[in-house]
């Protein structure tokens, strides 16, 4: 059974994704409105992205400020991250990692990494306590908003307190269109892609930070799961059909 649930799962992403397929080369400059397909194809050049790592861009312990750095490499203890690092230096690895208070273009991560950067930051609770004072100048990566931001070609980062801000409440969550967001103040935000049944109980998104790996990822989430956690659906104002 859960094989056939996994076959069932690559052959729904596949499908999708071969609509997506980047093409041309994204500009990820800030810009006054967004095509709905141009934040998916923004998001899937963030899942695709393809970079090696090496030993440097390891860190756990805390950086030359003092703020403590957990990189989301395939050493990272569960005890400290509450799940499993996957990066592996000396190998190509694919999806940019999570980094709490992250903005990076997949041009500017690639050139930290050749820096030395520490490759990606996870959350943890005590960066919830201090926010903006946890974000460390010597990691890179994105985190869930800073993604959102990316996708929707803002001028800066935006957080989960302010996406809002932008943003039309939409009163039902079969409203949703892709491009559009899940957003849970001060927690978590995700970006919805499409439905993938037609009762709308289930839908695929777009999300980083999220269980089971600290990267971009696209996966299937049941709908009654995430209004039980109490997610909104909102629609960027200068979004474009």
């Amino acid at each position: 059974m859960h094989r056939f649930l996994l076959f069932l799962f690559i052959s729904i992403l596949s499908t999708s994704c071969s609509t997506l397929r980047i093409g041309r080369e994204i500009d990820y400059s800030p810009a006054s409105s967004v095509r709905r397909i141009e934040t998916l194809r923004i998001a899937e050049s963030y899942r695709r992205h393809l970079w090696a790592p090496t030993e440097q861009n390891i860190l756990h312990g805390q950086d030359s400020d003092g703020i403590r750095v957990d990189t989301p490499d395939s050493a990272l203890s569960v005890d400290r991250a509450g799940r499993p690092g996957w990066w592996k230096p000396g190998k190509m690895n694919q999806g940019m990692p999570y980094q709490w208070g992250g903005f990076d273009t997949p041009e500017s991560f690639d050139q930290k990494i050749k820096q030395g950067f520490a490759a990606g930051d996870v959350y943890t609770s005590d960066k919830r306590r201090h926010l903006y004072d946890a974000v460390s100048n010597y990691a890179c990566g994105v985190d869930c908003s800073g993604f959102i931001s990316r996708c929707w070609l803002l001028d800066r980062p935006y957080s989960t307190r302010e996406l809002p801000k932008l943003c039309t409440p939409l009163t039902n969550y079969n409203d949703l269109k892709a491009g559009d967001i899940l957003n849970k103040h001060n927690t978590h935000v995700l970006l919805f892609y499409k439905f993938i049944d037609k009762e709308k109980t289930r839908f695929l998104a777009y999300e980083t930070g999220s269980p089971p790996t600290w990267k971009v990822l696209l996966h299937p989430i049941k709908v009654d799961y995430v209004k039980g956690l109490g997610y909104k659906p909102y629609r960027y104002k200068r979004i474009i059909d």
